[in-house]
């Protein structure tokens, strides 16, 4: 039986091209400066010389017609969400509407900066104001942050408010329960805000049992990070029981708002006892994901823990917006200036364009993609717990290793059939985890051609498992040695002949 790759797999022209510092070197330029209107000089006599470098050794020869191509062809050997279905389970890889972005480069927008007078902000400081009160509403918490400039930010910044609250109240506490099906960044999260880690096993359901919480809880526990829905992308059901426990014996409850987007117009966190809580809002409300750019991760409190937001906050003085600083419990400003204000921006006309209905029906969509995965795949590979899923669905390669088909072959094989592999191996509680997380974005046909290339992919598992684990073929690169990648990095550039 032959296995035919979609016909979405790789097949047009690949330019192969030298690395920029394997080309011969020279002295050339593809700019042109205009005349700089002042005398020339000779910068040894105005830098000091150990500031001054020489010429480069070895730097290649490059004209603009060269350095455009090789950009555009190294974005064109890339994957983005604008190429592609990319089902990165946990991560929430999703489409971002064009819409957001045109309002973020409104040079209103676009060309303010954080210095200037109150006075010239007014529109950047009320959109702020207004974003947080929407992200307030939508969650259920008295009030929001903005500074966080992402995820795992939003998370230190939850922790070192829970500590402030502890030690304010003359009680410090020193440790923090968390979950084995938790995000990985809580236990580091927890450890780095100066909290020991207490990991807390999940039940026979991928859900955590609230006699577990119970047993640990004591009061030198500060807290429970708790991600919700888990990465098993399954509900915690037991989150108000839990809370309970945990609030009568003086702790708090963070929730690891990252995947909101499963609950958005269903269920409000701060309704379910959660008492601080951070919010991706790449995840959920599709602001670009970072990948070493800006990101937001907002964190949204009850009254009690207010006070101890970081300053300044957006406050609103009768028709004037202004920046208060003047607060004595703050844990104290998170970053520089007061947040990523054009990712704010793109997150601010989504929540408007959508409205409130539509912003439900990305919730309802995001959990109908992910349980149709569920039921298209469900077969053919193992499912390791029969819990209802919500926006995200977990299997395991339980049934391809009988053919000697791993996790990685799977994800390497997707490839020539032209789609993003899943996250793999993630979470750690599932041996093999192939993580599938579709979004509200993907149409109905694209779930189906992914399920389509993953059920090919398990039936040539069983008849030509070979194949399978020579892949990928047609892609740009065949399969790399990654254990060698990892042990023995090439980190700077050295001539072709001393590699």
């Amino acid at each position: 039986m032959s296995f035919p790759e979609s016909s979405r797999a790789t097949q047009g022209l690949v330019i192969d091209e030298q690395l920029i510092f394997e080309r011969p070197p020279g002295a050339c330029s593809g700019a042109s400066l205009p005349e700089a209107g002042v005398p020339e000089s000779d910068p040894a006599g105005e830098i000091p010389e150990e500031y001054l470098r020489g010429e480069i050794e070895g730097m290649p020869c490059l004209y603009e017609p060269e350095v455009v191509r090789h950009f555009v062809r190294l974005s064109q050997l890339n994957w983005s969400l604008d190429t592609g279905f990319y089902p990165l389970g946990s991560c929430t890889m999703k489409y971002n509407p064009k819409s957001s972005e045109a309002a973020a480069r409104l040079p209103g927008f676009a060309h303010v900066h954080p210095l200037l007078a109150e006075e010239k902000t007014q529109g950047a400081l009320e959109l702020m104001w207004r974003l947080e009160r929407a992200l307030a509403e939508i969650t259920g918490f008295e009030a929001v942050t903005l500074q966080p400039a992402a995820g795992a930010h939003g998370e230190l910044t939850g922790m070192l408010i829970i500590r402030a609250a502890h030690v304010a109240k003359g009680k410090p506490r020193h440790k923090v329960l968390v979950p084995d099906s938790a995000h990985g960044t809580n236990p580091a999260t927890s450890a780095f805000a100066g909290f020991s880690v207490v990991e807390l096993k999940s039940g026979p359901h991928g859900y955590l049992e609230p006699e577990t919480v119970a047993a640990a809880m004591d009061e030198d526990v500060a807290g429970i990070m708790l991600t919700n829905p888990n990465t098993l992308g399954i509900f915690e059901s037991n989150i108000a029981k839990i809370a309970k426990i945990v609030h009568a014996k003086g702790g708090y409850v963070y929730g690891d708002g990252a995947n909101l987007n499963a609950l958005l117009g269903r269920a409000r966190p701060g309704d379910l006892g959660v008492d601080v809580m951070h919010m991706n809002l790449h995840k959920t409300f599709a602001t670009p994901h970072g990948g070493g750019g800006p990101g937001a991760g907002p964190v949204g409190v009850v009254k009690e823990l207010e006070p101890f937001l970081p300053a300044p906050v957006v406050i609103k003085d009768g028709e004037r917006y202004r920046l208060q600083f003047d607060r004595p419990q703050s844990i104290g400003r998170m970053r520089t200036f007061w947040g990523n204000f054009g990712v704010l921006v793109r997150a601010w006309a989504y929540i408007r364009e959508l409205g409130p209905q539509g912003l439900k029906a990305v919730s309802d969509l995001a959990v109908l993609n992910a349980n149709y995965v569920r039921a298209l795949l469900e077969e053919a590979y193992h499912l390791p717990y029969e819990t209802a899923s919500l926006h995200e669905v977990v299997l395991s390669d339980k049934k391809q290793k009988e053919h000697g088909v791993t996790t990685m072959d799977i994800a390497k094989r997707l490839i020539d059939h032209g789609f993003h592999p899943p996250t793999i191996y993630f979470p750690l509680i599932v041996g093999g985890a192939l993580m599938i997380e579709p979004t509200e974005t993907e149409s109905k046909a694209n779930v189906e051609a992914f399920a389509a290339a993953m059920k090919s992919i398990a039936q040539e598992a069983k008849e030509a498992p070979e194949a399978v684990k020579a892949a990928p073929t047609r892609a740009y690169r065949e399969r790399l040695d990654e254990v060698k990648a990892a042990r023995k990095p090439v980190l700077r550039w050295k001539p072709l002949g001393e590699v």
